[in-house]
């Protein structure tokens, strides 16, 4: 059994930066849907820009990119995964208030260990059992499933949060499923190939819907073309970060701490879009926050 590694000041404080700009990401992202962009289109450019960034960084760092039979196989299944994954959470985000929507797709790991089951046979561990219910538990209390704090009951909540949710949901379970097969079925490739891979065929899955549905839909105002460049300046910011500082300081992977980032979407959304949920569904948000990042930091 190995023990997780203590973070040093400058990986934690990275890690936190890395939270704050994805759930900012988020936030741009809404103000981009406010004003007129669909979310294909905010796909398409988040993914084109970040491939090509991290394309350079494998250039400029001179990285020899050699893929096996499988890699072949399974990267391009992967990265529709994520391509189907990042049109859904966009599409939450653009129903929902924003650390609602992020909070939903924060049950990605449920949906991790219950792929692991299906499709390698693999148990869930004792600790994932006990945080089920906790996550659920927490997670209905954030979404006021019985309409309570809203005032709605449940059918005027569900009818006013349903669709969000569900894509939310859609998108935790995409996650899970190219989480378990990455694990799995290229765990070996190199991280920054890995995501060069994703990201460019995220972007060719969501420039497959503007196909379908008749073209880009470019901002019609002086924000949303704000919102657009933020979305993508942020996303791309954060995983160049990922994959170019935070190995320099040791850490391995996504550490949990980074799932703090819808609790900085709530404060960021707060004040910029005004968004506000009652206090009842704070500590519901908290709950789930919690109960993730103590998956996420247990020793294993």
């Amino acid at each position: 059994m190995t023990q997780t590694r203590a973070l040093s000041g400058a990986a934690f404080a990275t890690l936190l930066l890395i939270a704050l700009m994805m759930g900012a990401n988020h936030v741009a992202a809404r103000i981009a849907f406010n004003h007129g962009v669909d979310v294909a289109t905010a796909v398409v450019f988040r993914s084109t820009v970040t491939a090509l960034v991290i394309v350079t960084l494998l250039a400029v760092q001179g990285v020899r990119v050699r893929f096996t039979a499988r890699h072949k196989r399974m990267l391009p299944v992967i990265g529709l995964l994520v391509g189907v994954q990042s049109l859904c959470l966009y599409s939450a985000v653009a129903r929902l208030p924003v650390a609602l929507a992020l909070l939903a797709f924060n049950t990605y790991p449920l949906w991790t260990a219950l792929w692991s089951a299906i499709v390698y046979r693999q148990r869930p561990e004792r600790a994932m059992v006990i945080a089920m219910p906790v996550i659920l538990a927490g997670l209905a209390l954030a979404l006021d499933v019985l309409g309570a704090a809203s005032g709605l009951g449940a059918a005027g909540q569900w009818g006013r949060i349903g669709v969000g949710v569900a894509f939310a949901l859609a998108a935790a379970a995409t996650f899970g499923l190219a989480l378990v097969l990455t694990q799995h079925e290229a765990g070996d490739v190199d991280g920054r190939v890995r995501t060069a891979t994703t990201m460019t065929m995220a972007g060719l899955v969501a420039l497959a819907t503007i196909g379908v549905q008749g073209g880009f839909h470019l901002p019609d105002a002086a924000a949303g073309w704000g919102g657009l460049a933020a979305l993508t300046f942020l996303y791309g910011t954060a995983f160049t970060i990922m994959f170019t500082v935070l190995p320099k300081l040791g850490v391995v992977g996504n550490s949990a701490i980074m799932n703090v980032e819808p609790v900085f979407a709530l404060v960021l959304a707060w004040l910029i879009l005004g968004q506000a949920i009652a206090p009842i569904q704070v500590v519901g948000a908290l709950v789930v926050v919690g109960a993730v990042m103590t998956l996420g930091l247990r020793k294993r």
